[in-house]
């Protein structure tokens, strides 16, 4: 359904936030995207959905809508014209903050009412969007500011559905909320993305909430994907010393309590990246290569890895 091949975002002359990304996507699936902050996860995503300003610009690189019905489509060349009738109706976004997604000096039936009109939908839809999420169509009439975070986050939800796209993106759309909400309102990504068939690009720094919620999970860090494959296997056998980092920083969810180890250091500086692999100067197990050539992205048991571990890139 959608192919990110190659893409690469720079901000200003000479900091490269996003480099030659590529993954596919399937229809109806849902892709975790994770890492720590400052690894490109939100980088990429506003470059998926034209959502970045300047000084960030898209260098390199294609994101190909496959629709239902109709030709492929390149999201990087869509004019801004073209793009106002693309988002909403097959492309929609969650954001992190749900109260700076809604406006709040409009009433939420208003909100909706305007997505709504603008793509030919009819507004007797808005009860039942407001009832998909778990939201009384009584609080149509509220402001913003006077539902809970939960309810604003659930409302942000039922929007980016109300045209129904084929994707939706989610920026770390649970960090808002105690982890009861949180339950709640990955249950409803979960029950709506079966019903509704869309599929999800999931961002979010958080490993154990992918490996509950997701199909595949890409690992980025400093810019690029470190590895890429099925929540399971990630899960369970993490491939590169990066994902077993931010597996093992996080206390485990169905057995024994352990030690958390984490991760020494902090990701590099962009401005100024480590030559070979960046992640080298934080690795554990890092080899003489490490340091001096880049590890490519490449097929190991049948999941994509960027390591010289191993033979990983051999």
């Amino acid at each position: 359904m959608l192919e990110v091949n190659g893409v690469t975002v720079q901000y200003g002359q000479a900091v490269k936030a996003c480099v030659d990304v590529s993954f596919t996507l399937a229809r109806g699936e849902i892709l975790g995207v994770v890492g720590e902050s400052g690894s490109g996860k939100s980088t990429l995503i506003t470059a998926i959905t034209r959502l970045q300003r300047p000084p960030a610009r898209t260098m390199a690189g294609q994101v190909i809508h496959h629709p239902r019905d109709g030709e492929p489509v390149d999201l990087v060349r869509l004019s801004e014209r073209e793009l106002r009738r693309y988002r909403w109706t097959s492309l929609s976004i969650v954001l992190q903050s749900a109260m700076d997604a809604l406006n709040p000096l409009m009433r939420l039936g208003e909100q909706f009412a305007d997505v709504l009109k603008a793509h030919g939908r009819p507004l007797e839809r808005i009860p039942e969007l407001l009832r998909m999420v778990g939201v009384s169509p009584d609080r149509v009439r509220a402001y913003p500011h006077e539902l809970s975070g939960g309810m604003r986050q659930r409302a942000s939800i039922a929007l980016a559905l109300a045209c129904e796209p084929d994707l939706i993106v989610m920026d770390e759309p649970t960090t808002a909320v105690d982890v009861v909400m949180q339950r709640v309102i990955l249950q409803h990504i979960v029950r709506l993305r079966r019903e509704l068939g869309f599929a999800v690009i999931f961002v979010t720094h958080d490993l154990p909430l992918l490996l509950e919620l997701a199909d595949r999970i890409a690992v980025m860090y400093a810019g690029r994907i470190v590895e890429i494959g099925d929540a399971a296997g990630i899960g369970d056998v993490p491939q590169h010393p990066y994902t077993r980092g931010l597996r093992d920083a996080f206390p485990p969810l169905r057995v024994a309590n352990k030690r958390l180890l984490g991760i020494p250091g902090s990701p590099p500086d962009l401005r100024n990246p480590p030559a070979g692999c960046a992640f080298h100067p934080r690795c554990a197990v890092r080899l003489a290569v490490c340091d001096q050539v880049e590890p490519l992205l490449k097929d190991r048991d049948g999941r994509l890895t960027a390591c010289h571990l191993n033979g990983a890139d051999q």
